[in-house]
């Protein structure tokens, strides 16, 4: 079955150039283009897509709006940003609102598919150095809580306790596979096993939840 894909950004030749590089793949199917944000979450509730490209920029209703309604009104869509640069501010408020990765107007062909299988499947992180860095300085730039946040790896085993530790960290599966000295599909079973017990979208935010709660430090 194919994954479907939404793009939605306000410039046309970006939505017909990403239209043409996904639809060039048998696995992957553009089910629609949007023009703002609004007509984003309208065609997303029409066309029900897998994933929706979504640029931050957009007149009507803007991407991070967008993003956020999305998530609440369609928690089986995920949303992978767009931006022209690799730290703009508005991608951590894109995060926090539930996106599930980001990339760079400027991504290369093989990256962009690469980027929506990923999401699709919500088994990785986008660009790992780059992504680690936003959410460590997405997570240093937030408020102290008001009151002390329960414990980050309540109910998790210990092997679960560092499978997320080490996903905070940005390593892949098979990274973390090497540093357990267990199979990749021992890992997948640990994150899924993470992101249940915790109530967690997807790994970004496991690795928002690691950084928040103090299982690893901004720069470690």
């Amino acid at each position: 079955m194919s994954t479907r894909v939404l793009i939605a950004d306000d410039q046309a030749l970006v939505r017909a150039g990403f239209a043409m590089i996904l639809g060039a793949h048998d696995d992957l199917a553009v089910v629609g283009e949007a023009g703002d944000g609004r007509q984003a979450l309208d065609l997303a509730h029409a066309l029900r897509p897998d994933v929706v490209l979504m640029d931050i920029r957009m007149p009507v209703l803007d991407g991070l709006a967008a993003t956020r309604l999305l998530v609440e009104q369609l928690p089986g869509t995920r949303v992978l940003v767009l931006t022209t640069f690799d730290l703009d501010e508005h991608v951590y408020d894109a995060i926090d609102a539930g996106a599930s990765g980001f990339l760079l107007k400027d991504v290369g062909r093989d990256e962009l598919v690469h980027a929506v299988r990923v999401v699709a499947r919500g088994d990785a992180l986008l660009s790992p150095a780059v992504t680690r860095r936003l959410l460590a300085d997405f997570v240093r730039s937030r408020p102290a809580p008001a009151r002390p946040a329960p414990a980050a790896a309540d109910g998790l085993t210990a092997r679960e306790r560092d499978t997320l530790a080490l996903l905070a960290r940005g390593m892949s599966n098979a990274e973390i596979a090497r540093e357990l000295v267990v199979s990749e599909h021992t890992v997948k079973t640990h994150v899924g096993n993470v992101l249940m017990k915790l109530g967690l979208r997807d790994r970004v935010h496991a690795v928002i939840h690691a950084y928040e709660h103090g299982l690893v430090q901004p720069g470690s």
